[in-house]
């Protein structure tokens, strides 16, 4: 990962899903965010026409991260083992080999290059660290999130 992960408690705790109708098809992110010491809560939520589930599931980081105003120590609550390999294992890999992946001997364009970029430069900003989740599982949170983005994408349809 970019940024340490903080062992400190953190400031914040960013809830975040993504779905997906079809995939590709028209797709909702949402996210919360909650600060530890007040209490105090943000949710948003947006989607596109035409997208993929991982794609949502990342937008739905990237636009928690971007809400937040200063460096914040972050703890990111998520149902997408995509995201969560993403962030702590894949990343350092990919920008050492150049933003590819290996594939065998072979080096390979990644998928949604363009989002892990936005994510890398936000892992600067911050000191994050993952937590999965068990998706539709009752978790509060995760289940908010999934109705304000599976909301989000009825627009589409």
């Amino acid at each position: 990962m970019s940024s340490p992960a903080s062992t400190e408690s953190p400031e914040v705790q960013l809830f975040s899903d993504g779905a997906c109708s079809g995939n590709p098809g028209p797709g909702g992110w949402a996210f919360i965010l909650r600060h530890a010491a007040s209490g105090k809560e943000m949710e948003s939520s947006g989607g596109e026409r035409d997208t993929t589930n991982n794609r949502m599931e990342m937008m739905a980081v990237i636009r928690g991260l971007e809400a937040l105003k200063r460096e914040t120590r972050v703890e990111v609550v998520s149902d997408s083992i995509y995201v969560g390999k993403g962030l702590s294992e894949w990343l350092p890999r990919w920008k050492a080999n150049g933003w590819k992946r290996r594939e065998g001997n072979q080096l390979k364009e990644i998928k949604n290059e363009d989002l892990w970029r936005q994510l890398d430069t936000l892992l600067f900003k911050h000191k994050v660290r993952f937590t999965h989740v068990r998706g539709h599982r009752g978790h509060v949170e995760n289940e908010r999130c999934d109705v304000l983005a599976v909301a989000a994408y009825q627009k589409y349809r």
